[in-house]
């Protein structure tokens, strides 16, 4: 009978991995999986949907699985890979999109293994990044958040302003209330709680009435805050109604353990390869949360219409009103 979940802890010693052991594994099936994280897997709502799926991989394939954390460098990195590959892992996932120049670089040292990362343009035979299309969520929690506010003033505090879910945010809270201001804050780091709490509390000061915390490890504690402070706030990668039913607006929800088992479901079949792959609302992969009861049963209903417009043209709302 397996574990529920084989963790693993660095041996004192370092295992020394031969690259020229191709035999080392039976065959090109799956035999047992790993997950790398930077902090721990349960600090925020991303790497815990990463462990749901690592689970996932063990029950659905009844193989071990293995987890190691606080990776940080490429020395991390490849220290973790050799244990892994000692207790016969050849599918690892990199839980951030950091992992993809690591796992580029050593790929080639480990020709029996698939390494597989998340939002990164690094790819190599046997590196494959599994990429999260953030435009339409954002656009679609922009247009609840346009809807919902009152002083028509709405806040992002983003990790960093390259994602692209911020963008979209703008768009759609422009899109259904031209009248509001977006103001937007990046912490520049994913794990900035004090300072996206900073940031929060001067939108606040400042009259915003919706906010998007837009970073794995700070937005639950903002949504909380928001709750004391009775205004509204957009869930961040994991439906997070369940903080504050009222005050979580909706999510923008990526359904990152499903990823994972649809790559261990493709490694075992010997279709994953290498490359860049990328999914949204089409695939099932990213959808909105729950809508909060304060939300108006007419907009709901326009919002889900919304959406499941954009999964058959694949075209935004602002999009296709411009092509009419």
């Amino acid at each position: 009978m397996l574990r529920r979940l084989s963790i693993f802890v660095l041996a004192t010693f370092i295992v020394i991995f031969l690259s020229g052991c191709s035999n080392y594994f039976d065959s090109g099936d799956l035999q047992n999986a790993g997950m790398l994280v930077e902090t721990t897997i349960h600090d925020q709502p991303w790497n815990e949907k990463g462990y749901e799926g690592l689970l996932s991989i063990e029950e659905e394939f009844g193989v071990d699985v293995f987890y190691k954390e606080d990776v940080k460098t490429q020395a991390d990195v490849r220290e973790a890979v050799d244990e892994l590959v000692s207790n016969g892992v050849n599918l690892i996932f990199g839980n951030s999109s950091a992992y993809g120049q690591f796992f580029e670089d050593i790929s080639a040292t480990y020709p029996e293994v698939h390494f597989v990362y998340f939002n990164g343009g690094q790819f190599g035979e046997d590196v494959t990044s599994l990429n999260f299309n953030a435009h339409a969520m954002g656009f679609f929690a922009g247009m609840m958040a346009g809807e919902m506010t009152e002083t028509n003033r709405v806040g992002v505090i983003g990790a960093f302003e390259w994602q692209p879910e911020i963008e979209g945010f703008f768009e759609g809270v422009t899109y259904q209330n031209p009248e509001a201001e977006v103001n937007f804050n990046y912490v520049n780091d994913w794990n900035g709680n004090e300072l996206a709490m900073d940031m929060y509390k001067t939108m606040r000061d400042d009259g915003t009435d919706v906010i998007y915390p837009a970073g794995n490890a700070y937005s639950h504690s903002i949504i909380e805050q928001a709750n004391q402070d009775g205004i509204y706030a957009i869930g961040y990668v994991a439906d997070q109604s369940e903080i504050a039913e009222e005050t979580v607006l909706t999510s923008t929800v990526q359904h990152l353990s499903e990823l994972y088992t649809l790559a261990a479901k493709e490694f075992n079949e010997g279709d994953l390869r290498g490359g860049v792959m990328t999914y949204d609302f089409q695939d099932d992969m990213i959808s909105l949360g729950k809508l909060s009861p304060d939300v108006p049963e007419e907009f709901q209903k326009v919002i889900q219409e919304e959406i499941e417009a954009y999964k058959e043209s694949d075209l935004l709302p602002h999009e296709s009103s411009h092509d009419e």
